[in-house]
Parts: C-alpha cells; sequence; structure tokens
C-alpha cells in the first residue's frame, strides 16, 4: 500500500504563535532584541538555570560567536567530531583554525572521549562536542580532560534542548553551549538559534560581537548616553517576529515535550522484538542521561539493506532519510588531512543509519503506518 506523503519533518502551530506574531506588528518593532527576544532569552536562562542566552539568528550564527569570543585564530586547532553537521566545523575554519576530527562512540554516537587525550596539542584552543540525537556526552570525562589543559569546551546542543546528563541540563557544562530553533528541531522558528553563556566573563564582549562589534546594548540599557564601534563583530539578531513564534512555542514545551516521547516510546516498544530478530540496532540511551527526544533512528546490518529499506519507504510514500556524512571525508574535511579510517565508527555509522518520520504532531495513524512497512521491509 501506497501512503499519502508522510514526510519526514512537519511544522506545527502548538500555540500562540501567531497572535504573538500580530503582537509584534502592533507593537512597530519587528527588528532584532524586541520583546520576545527578550523573552526567550529570560525563558532560557531561568528554565536552563545559566548566566546568559543570547537570541541568534541560527546555531551556525552562535558557534561563529562562541569562537570570536575564545580568539581562535589562524594557527590554531580545535577538536570537533567527523560525525556531525558541517555548521559545527564552518566556524573554525572561517577564522582559519585547523580543524582535528575525532571518531565517535558505537552506543551513543557521541564523541568517545577515550580518544580526546591523544589529540590535544599545544595549538589546540577548543574541543567541540555535539549530544547526538539529544543523548548527552560523557560531559564528566570530557570536562576533565579540558580542565587538564586548560582548554575550553563548546557543546554543540542543537538536538539537545532539556535533555540531561546526571541530572544536569545539557549545554550547562562548558564555556559555551549553542542551540537550534531550525524547522526540524522539538522548538522552532523556522531559522533561529541561541548562545549560551556559562562563564560570565564572556557576557559583555558577545553582546558586543552580535551588536555589529558596537556596545548599544549598554545604550538601550541606559547605561550609556551613546553607542560607538569598539569591536568585531556582526549581525547576529534574529527578527522578534521569529522570536514571538518561538516564545509560544516555549509556553508549551510540556505539550511538545509530552508528545515527543510518546512518539519515541512507540516507536522503541513496537519495534524493539523486530529489531532484535533482524539485526538492526535501536538508540541507545545510558541509564544517567534523560535525551530529548529529537531523533529516532536505526541501524542496518549493511548499507545495502540500509538504501533498500530507503528506496522501499520512498515508494510506501513515506520518507525517512540517512543523516550526518563523516566530515573528514568530505572535500573540505580532505584539505585538512581527512583520509579513509581516521575515524572508521562515523564511516560506519553513517553508512548504515536511517531516521525515522519525527514531527510533534505526528498521528497516530501515520506512525502505524510507518511502524507496519518498517516490519514489512524485513518480512518480504
Amino acid at each position: 500500500m501506497k501512503y499519502k506523503n508522510i514526510p519526514f519533518n512537519r511544522v506545527d502551530i502548538q500555540g500562540k504563535e501567531l497572535e504573538y506574531i500580530n503582537e509584534t506588528i502592533e507593537n512597530a518593532h519587528i527588528s532584532g532584541d524586541g520583546i520576545f527576544t527578550h523573552k526567550c532569552n529570560s525563558f532560557l536562562e531561568k528554565e536552563l538555570g545559566i548566566k546568559k542566552s543570547l537570541l541568534t539568528t541560527s546555531c551556525t550564527h552562535a558557534l561563529e560567536m562562541a569562537i570570536k569570543l575564545l580568539n581562535i585564530k589562524s594557527g590554531d586547532e580545535v577538536i570537533v567530531p567527523s560525525f556531525t553537521f558541517v555548521s559545527t566545523v564552518n566556524p573554525v575554519v572561517l577564522c582559519g583554525a585547523k580543524p582535528v576530527f575525532i571518531d565517535i562512540r558505537e552506543d551513543t554516537l557521541n564523541i568517545d572521549e577515550i580518544k580526546l587525550r591523544s589529540l590535544i596539542t599545544n595549538k589546540t584552543k577548543a574541543i567541540m562536542v555535539v549530544h547526538y540525537a539529544g543523548v548527552g556526552c560523557e560531559m564528566d570525562h570530557i570536562i576533565n580532560i579540558a580542565n587538564d589543559y586548560n582548554i575550553p569546551v563548546i557543546e554543540d546542543n542543537a538536538h539537545g534542548l532539556f535533555g540531561k546528563y546526571k541530572n544536569e541540563y545539557l549545554g550547562t557544562f562548558g564555556t559555551f553551549s549553542t542551540l537550534s530553533f531550525h524547522e526540524t528541531k522539538n522548538f522552532s522558528c523556522g531559522e533561529g538559534g541561541a548562545l549560551i553563556i556559562n562563564d560570565d566573563k564572556y557576557i559583555e564582549r558577545a553582546e558586543i560581537i552580535r551588536e555589529k562589534g558596537t556596545d548599544r546594548s549598554k545604550f538601550y540599557r541606559g547605561e550609556i548616553d551613546k553607542y560607538t564601534w569598539i569591536d568585531i563583530g556582526s549581525s547576529y539578531l534574529p527578527s522578534d517576529i521569529l522570536a514571538a513564534f518561538l516564545f509560544a512555542q516555549f509556553e508549551e514545551r510540556d505539550k511538545i515535550q509530552s508528545k515527543r516521547k510518546k512518539i519515541w516510546e512507540t516507536y522503541y516498544n513496537s519495534l524493539k522484538n523486530w529489531a532484535e530478530e533482524n539485526n538492526v540496532r535501536l538508540p541507545f540511551i545510558p541509564d544517567y542521561c534523560e535525551q530529548s527526544y529529537h531523533i529516532f533512528y536505526l541501524l542496518f546490518v549493511s548499507e545495502e539493506i540500509r538504501n533498500q529499506f530507503l528506496t522501499y519507504m520512498q515508494g510506501k510514500g513515506i520518507t525517512a532519510i540517512f543523516h550526518y556524512l563523516p566530515l573528514h571525508l568530505s572535500k573540505m574535511g580532505k584539505k585538512f588531512g581527512g583520509t579513509k579510517g581516521n575515524c572508521p565508527v562515523a564511516e560506519d555509522v553513517s553508512d548504515r543509519l536511517v531516521r525515522l518520520p519525527f514531527y510533534t504532531d505526528i498521528s497516530i495513524d501515520e506512525q502505524d503506518s510507518i511502524l507496519n512497512e518498517v516490519k514489512l521491509f524485513i518480512s518480504r
């Protein structure tokens, strides 16, 4: 049976998104740092218990700000996982530094902390970690190593808002963390992000970098009588229209997370026995981690079977997709010394992984259809 298109992702209105967008227009302030931008930042600061949140135009731009704040430059090195989106590594390359690719663990698909120490040199200026699928990296181990060498940690937490590692929120361990509010994320405004600052010595300069290199934030707070250009910077402020949409989603945090938890658990419980019988691996969540319910994936035994599965699902009108291609094997990655075999787990996982459709308002019928076809593929 072919179903009417079941997409991989679909954005849905969860609360007062349209009402708040109208409010920004009525307030005649739709540019950056309006009422709803401040509400979003305050929400994140309160809920996560962090020093400072600065809403940005994307997670990519938040990462660029973190790199600028650490004064990383040409000749420096930054350790990054190979199994991640290109946004994690682009800010490193943009400032002229060298990305040093690290492999991932076989269980959580997060950075392999055991391999971290061997990659640190006197040129290493930061360690970037990605909490894949909103499951926490081994932050105790990573932070201990980073502290041994006095190297800051940046958490790319694009997947993990409200996920936890040992009862502490992801994004609260490193010097900085970054969030994504892209349309594929649990909380979305189409395009957007945030820089989370856990060391208050960086807050003032972060505001300057975000405001085109000026001290305009101080001016708006009445702390100075005029503002001027005082540092390098760019325009990282999202429109308050986007912030209005996002804040409405934040207000529905519990509802959104409850729905996504139910979707994830339905996939897992329905496929657990089938996966064991057919040598397919389901996501692994350590007991001390609370995931964010962002992704549900399958790991097939080979690339050939994975590709057959993708074709089969597409033929049924269901959009299942693969995920990251190892960055060290990309055209750009090879320019920085990446070669086959550098990150063998990332290379292997990339060839075998499939993500199933996952969005907040997926219907029971849609998910039942997906589950039915997953099982029929193997049983053909």
